[in-house]
């Protein structure tokens, strides 16, 4: 693919991560293969994890293509953006297409970013994962490599206004390479989610103590954060559901009146 507009996204990215002072804490980045199709799924914390998730490749040297919602792509401006840089739109009423697609890229050689909860957590743990990114990687026949973002979500996340504060240390830890066979993508999805909550307890246990004070709201509850339980996450996440259903309703009422 030829790649016009994401190297120079990519260095004006860095330029600003130098500008807000931020500190990067890689590990596990030799896991990424320097070519032939890859596979990476992601935790989802932050409205912008897509751009911080693409360092976990950066030092193998590969681009990501990440998977993201259609309204993503019909923006006026993000969605031209985001087509140059070659990601994937996924239609949750077409999940098919998006499937295909991703597929398509990772047999040819392309790195392929994936986020199995589908949405942000505000339980900034994992979620129930979607059985898509252990499909995808045993259709394509490629690694499936775990990778956890910690610090992403004191940027921008839901119901928190963002802070570009300088000086927050962004984390990113890279799994061992899992293999799908396809043969029960809903026990590979749950052996997934198991690696990744691994790696998850163990990024924040080594990330800085001083910038995670106990109590903090993007802490989970079960690391003694402020942050909702599960539970009370997947309750907030219904009335936004129900809200967002209410509003497209009232639109379409309104466009008929």
């Amino acid at each position: 693919m030829r790649d016009l507009t994401y190297p120079p996204i990519i260095l004006t990215a860095k330029t600003l991560f130098r500008a807000l002072g931020q500190r990067f804490d890689l590990t596990g980045t030799e896991h990424v293969p320097r070519e032939g199709g890859v596979l990476l799924a992601f935790n989802h914390v932050s409205y912008l994890d897509f751009i911080y998730g693409g360092l976990a490749a950066n030092p193998s040297g590969r681009l990501v293509r990440f998977m993201a919602k259609r309204e993503v792509f019909d923006h006026a401006v993000g969605g031209p953006v985001m087509r140059s840089m070659h990601h994937i739109q996924v239609d949750r009423g077409d999940g098919l297409a998006s499937y295909r697609s991703a597929v398509d890229y990772l047999r040819n050689g392309e790195a392929v970013g994936i986020f199995p909860e589908a949405t942000i957590s505000r339980a900034m743990e994992l979620k129930e994962f979607k059985s898509g990114a252990t499909r995808i990687a045993a259709a394509a026949g490629v690694p499936l490599v775990p990778v956890i973002l910690w610090g992403t979500q004191r940027l921008m996340t839901k119901d928190h206004p963002r802070d570009l504060s300088r000086g927050t240390t962004i984390a990113i830890r890279v799994g061992e390479p899992l293999h799908p066979s396809g043969e029960d993508p809903a026990a590979e999805a749950e052996e997934l989610h198991a690696v990744m909550s691994r790696l998850l307890d163990e990024t924040i246990a080594a990330y800085p103590a001083a910038e995670q004070p106990p109590g903090a709201w993007w802490l989970p509850a079960r690391h003694g954060g402020g942050a909702p339980t599960l539970e009370e996450a997947a309750r907030l996440d219904a009335e936004e559901q129900r809200e967002r259903a209410a509003r497209r309703a009232a639109k379409r009422a309104a466009r008929k009146s």
